[in-house]
C-alpha cells in the first residue's frame, strides 16, 4: 500500500503536491518563472498554463533553469 500521493520533480519523489498548481510548486520552491522551462510528463508546459495546471499522482515534472554566461 502506497502512503500519500507522489509526483516526481527533477527525479525526486515528492509527496503532498498533488492537486496543487505548477505555479504554486514553482513559487514555493523559489524558482523565477522568467528563467525556467517546465516539462510535464515529457511535454513542454507553456508558461501561460502554470497557474491552471494541477499536479496529479504519478506526474513527472522537470524544471530547467536557464543560466547565462559567456
Amino acid at each position: 500500500i502506497r502512503e500519500g500521493f507522489m509526483v516526481v520533480i527533477n527525479g525526486q519523489n515528492v509527496k503532498d503536491v498533488t492537486g496543487i498548481s505548477v505555479l504554486e510548486v514553482l513559487n514555493k520552491s523559489g524558482y523565477n518563472t522568467n528563467h525556467i522551462a517546465v516539462e510535464l510528463n515529457e511535454k513542454i508546459l507553456p508558461k501561460s498554463r502554470y497557474g491552471d495546471t494541477l499536479l496529479c499522482d504519478g506526474d513527472k515534472l522537470e524544471i530547467v533553469n536557464f543560466v547565462g554566461g559567456g
